[in-house]
């Protein structure tokens, strides 16, 4: 499958200040976050459209913890891949960037709003 993953360099800053902003853990639960936002806005992204790989790095240990079957899971269910498809980093690390990127835009303007309210205003409009 893969063992690492790469934000790209714009997203390194980006989930740093989002993981400072949001208090809502380490680095990593912001990255599992917005790679579940992005799914939920249920797009499908294209693998022509990655950008650089010069970001933060992420073990897929570090990046899914224990629940890496669910995590690859959601995005064969997405895409309609098998579990050992080659492309499954590339869309992996799609959909890490454009989460960071859709969270870090929609608190931009916000600077009031904390990871918890983020959180639960986001699953409330689901």
């Amino acid at each position: 499958m893969f063992s690492q993953i790469r934000t790209s360099k714009e997203n390194k800053e980006v989930v740093s200040k989002l993981t400072r902003r949001l208090s809502l853990g380490t680095e990593n639960v912001i990255a599992r976050i917005a790679y579940s936002y992005s799914l939920s806005k249920n797009v499908k992204l294209d693998i022509k459209d990655l950008t650089n790989s010069s970001g933060k790095e992420y073990s897929k240990a570090v990046l899914f913890g224990d629940n890496i079957n669910t995590y690859i899971g959601m995005i064969c269910t997405h895409y309609n891949l098998y579990k050992t498809d080659k492309d499954i980093p590339k869309y992996v690390k799609l959909h890490l960037d454009h989460g960071l990127q859709l969270i870090n835009s929609e608190l931009e303007d916000r600077p009031n709003v904390d990871g918890f309210d983020f959180l639960v205003e986001k699953i409330t409009t689901i």
